[in-house]
């Protein structure tokens, strides 16, 4: 039996400390590589190298943790990531004070962090489907995503300014201290039944590393969504390098033009977000979650397109902005139909071998791109781009059968 609490128990505190959480690393967002750059003296290819090692690095160390943190109360898991977190960015202030900060080092933050973030959202899903019954997931979920795109909107202009003022070093610690207010917040949610976690741990079957990739290439719904989601993020992560050398270079925007083109497209995902819930009272869950995947498809096929100055800016506003508000729609969606299909005992493994594998593929599609972009240009390197976005969509057909929804 799955043990339900009432949404205003466990869910607005879980929502509470998630949304501190997640500004705190919106406006810390480049800080890394900022240091990196400016105090460090790293190269491009340097601060690249530390983005790819610590999305393999992260993937490698959370996958074996997976097993472990699914035997554990979901709240404690959360607080253990929150603190995680917070020790390696303190550890970035206090070596930066002592004049001993090392790329090493940085290199070291950025793989906990990355890690920390794995675990967290993965033991976030679980909570969530257990706080929160019946219909009220999907708008459960929407809040969560509308929270991620307020920061994503928020908190990058907010840490700009941060380092404009004072530093990057600042917004470390803004970030640093969030992860502390997160882990007070999340004290005050409700522990788990401990007959759920016994319960779990007594599954021995269920202890096997693999039992979360088995899972979801063994139901038919999730093994062709998590296709989608491997090809579609994949290309999604490969445009985004390459839209900043278009906009930069071809189209000749200004710095502020290339920071609107960045920030405002976000407000269309939080739209998405908050209309997610009516689409699937409209079109019905399952309805919903296919049409939502597929109207992502088309949209990075209008930047090769784009023209030069303000023309171009509108169509590459035009494109994220539709890009975003489909993808506002479809991830809440998408988030409550993986709960659904994902038994109480794999909730933790099931999201961490998800975003494990996009750890890993992204970083190889970023590479696809610049190869493209060396060889044949960058517009062209963007059609092959949103091209994999279209094909994506060619794996929806097989992501739902059934006309309702499997629950364990």
């Amino acid at each position: 039996m799955v043990v339900r609490m009432r949404r205003g128990d466990g869910f607005r505190g879980l929502w509470t400390a998630y949304s501190v959480t997640i500004l705190g690393s919106a406006v810390a967002l480049g800080a890394l590589p900022y240091l990196a750059l400016t105090v460090l003296d790293a190269s491009a290819p340097q601060v690249s190298l530390m983005a790819a090692l610590a999305a393999v690095a992260s993937a490698v160390v959370a996958v074996p943790l997976a097993p472990l943190v699914e035997r554990q109360p979901k709240r404690r898991v959360l607080m253990v990531a929150e603190w995680a977190q917070f020790a390696a960015l303190a550890s970035v202030v206090l070596a930066y004070a002592a004049g001993r900060l090392t790329f090493a080092h940085l290199c070291a933050v950025a793989t906990v962090e990355s890690a920390g973030a794995i675990l967290y959202l993965a033991a976030t899903g679980a909570y969530v489907k257990r706080a929160v019954a019946g219909e009220a997931l999907v708008g459960a979920n929407a809040r969560l995503e509308a929270t991620n795109w307020s920061a994503a909107t928020l908190g990058p202009p907010l840490g700009g300014l941060l380092i404009a003022v004072s530093g990057a070093l600042t917004t470390v610690v803004v970030n640093a201290l969030s992860f502390v207010a997160g882990a007070v917040f999340l004290r005050r949610l409700p522990p788990e039944a401990p007959a759920v976690a016994a319960r779990t741990a007594a599954r021995g079957e269920d202890r096997r590393l693999p039992a979360g990739f088995r899972h979801i290439l063994a139901h038919r719904g999730l093994r062709a969504l998590y296709l989608n989601a491997m090809l579609f993020g994949g290309a999604v992560t490969m445009a985004a390098p390459l839209l900043a050398v278009l906009m930069l270079r071809d189209l000749h925007l200004s710095a502020w033009q290339y920071g609107l083109a960045l920030g405002a497209p976000a407000a269309a995902g939080l739209l998405g977000s908050t209309l997610s819930p009516r689409l699937v009272a409209r079109l019905g869950a399952d309805r919903a979650l296919v049409w939502s995947a597929a109207a992502r498809g088309p949209w990075i096929l209008l930047l090769p397109l784009a023209p030069a100055g303000v023309p171009g800016l509108v169509v590459v506003l035009a494109s994220q902005s539709l890009l975003l508000l489909t993808a506002g729609l479809f991830n809440p969606v998408f988030a409550t139909y993986r709960m659904r299909a994902t038994p109480d005992h794999l909730m933790t493994r099931v999201s961490a071998a998800w975003s494990v594998s996009a750890k890993i593929a992204q970083p190889a599609c970023i590479a696809l791109g610049g190869w493209a972009a060396a060889v044949a240009g960058v517009r062209p390197a963007l059609l092959l781009a949103g091209a994999a976005c279209l094909a994506a969509t060619a794996f929806l057909p097989g992501a739902v059968r059934r006309r309702s929804v499997p629950r364990p």
